[in-house]
């Protein structure tokens, strides 16, 4: 598959995340947004959370690449942030709605860069040289990942 097909798919699976995610949470109740993916892991509601945060974090850091020489990407605490009020008790549809415009804003300008843009680089100070390749491949991932725990749930617990 050539560099600009998975780039394609990349864009395409963070196109569909926020509608994914709408279908598979729309229909459960508190209890149920409540209840966690996996023993001591995130809540359903907690999950949904932080794709936002995560996702408003992917946006900017690939922004950073495209607009700075190597920036130094920050780091941020995910399971600390995931203990926060909005976290553990907010309306998920709060974050589907950022989910929606900054994705659907997201793959807008991720659809007109330049073939040598996907080359530039940051420093993440935990992963170390990153493209933005990478960094479009790692989101990419990580919504369908988050997608799947909680679909695993629903089927797991009979919620379908």
């Amino acid at each position: 598959m050539s560099q600009e097909e998975k780039r394609r798919q990349w864009i395409q699976a963070l196109r569909d995340l926020p509608f994914q995610l709408l279908a598979a949470v729309s229909q459960l109740n508190d209890r149920q947004l409540d209840t966690p993916y996996r023993e001591g892991g995130w809540t359903v509601r907690q999950v949904v959370h932080h794709l936002a945060d995560a996702h408003l974090h992917g946006y900017l850091r690939t922004k950073w690449v495209v607009a700075e020489t190597e920036p130094t990407l920050k780091t941020w605490e995910q399971d600390d942030w995931s203990q926060f009020s909005d976290a553990k008790a907010g309306p998920v549809e709060h974050s589907l709605q950022i989910l929606t415009g900054l994705h659907r804003r997201w793959c807008h300008w991720l659809e007109r860069l330049d073939a040598s843009d996907w080359n530039r680089t940051a420093r993440h100070p935990e992963l170390g040289t990153v493209s933005l390749s990478r960094l479009v491949a790692m989101y990419a991932a990580h919504g369908h990942n988050h997608l799947q725990q909680i679909l695993e749930l629903k089927k797991r617990m009979g919620w379908e």
